[in-house]
């Protein structure tokens, strides 16, 4: 089969910031199909990020087939508006991925912008069935492709017996509410006093600086780790150590690192918000709670600690065995023909 030649437009960052991110993966899968993939780019100023990723498609524009185009919500969706319309200028076909979890509210905010980006795409791709709802309708045609998942690298750890020990996983950034996390830990050692966080992430915004100011002010140094960014496979080895995964954010698509917990066997506390709901399937393979309820998600941990949910990690497993690349591949192989 003569594979085609592709241009992935992101945020390709992995090597800098230790993120094993969608676009590391997706296209190492592709080119591991045959398929020729370029990927821009690795800048880290957004700016020098930008231009780099105008110039690849110049420079490409007579060589590749497809360009695909990581789409985001909130300053990242400039990047796609701006590669989108380069190539239509270029008559190229153009495919956004689409990623942000906010991304409904910026269709509503940016209905021009969003025209010009969705309906002229060959195809729009939504990770989640929450998005690929949205997007339809506002009458762009969507497909739904999940976040792939390569199930056979995540071991699987039967916690028989669940401690009050979280686990968080996420870019420290006032959308994903890392204070929350704290609160609730504060509110679950008045029961659990031996309860413990650690939390995993980039350090993005002043929420970090949030964060340490409210476990000074509750006085919870001793209870809680900050790893900063660890790579994938030294942040699994480290939620061996934890038995609870607690997602706050306030808005959300389908993020990985969920994912990537409930290959792992945590089972999840999360916020409904956003594509969650379609995700996970509260009280059968996760606990679903309202935004920003900090008594909420602590009786929900707290549910999960006495047990009264007991398959559903199991369950979680056999959901995200779905997300592999096996049963995914023909998907992208009938887009990219």
């Amino acid at each position: 089969m003569n594979r085609k030649k592709i241009l992935y437009i992101g945020n390709n960052l992995t090597g800098k910031t230790k993120y094993n991110s969608t676009i590391k993966v997706l296209s190492t899968l592709l080119k591991e199909e045959g398929f020729s993939v370029i990927v821009s780019s690795d800048k880290i100023s957004k700016l020098l990020r930008l231009l780099d990723m105008c110039i690849s498609l110049v420079k490409n524009r007579n060589k590749v087939d497809y360009v695909l185009i990581d789409t985001f919500s909130t300053i990242n969706f400039y990047y796609a508006f701006i590669i989108s319309q380069l190539a239509r200028v270029f008559k190229l076909k153009y495919i956004p991925i689409l990623h942000g979890g906010n991304l409904p509210e910026r269709l509503e905010r940016n209905t021009f912008l969003s025209d010009l980006i969705f309906k002229n795409s060959y195809k729009n791709v939504a990770p989640s069935n929450y998005l690929k709802s949205s997007f339809e309708k506002k009458g762009y045609d969507t497909m739904f492709i999940p976040n792939i998942l390569e199930i056979e690298n995540y071991n699987f750890k039967n916690r028989k017996q669940l401690e009050p020990k979280l686990f968080w996983v996420r870019a420290f950034k006032e959308i994903y509410n890392p204070t929350l996390a704290i609160k609730v830990l504060d509110l679950l050692k008045k029961e659990y006093p031996k309860a413990k966080l650690c939390m995993v992430g980039p350090f993005v915004d002043d929420s970090y600086d949030d964060c340490l100011k409210l476990i000074s002010e509750l006085k919870l140094e001793s209870s809680v780790e900050f790893t900063d960014v660890l790579l994938k496979e030294d942040w699994h080895k480290k939620s061996e150590d934890y038995d609870i995964f607690i997602n706050t954010t306030n808005f959300d698509n389908t993020p990985v690192s969920v994912m990537e917990a409930m290959a792992l066997g945590l089972p999840i506390v999360s916020t409904n918000v956003g594509g969650m709901p379609f995700l996970i399937d509260d009280t059968t393979d996760g606990l679903l709670v309202t935004k920003s309820n900090t008594e909420e998600m602590t009786s929900a941990i707290v549910s999960l600690l006495n047990n009264n949910h007991p398959n559903l990690a199991i369950n979680a497993r056999k959901k995200v065995g779905n997300f592999s690349w096996n049963n995914n591949k023909g998907k992208w192989f009938k887009i990219l023909k």
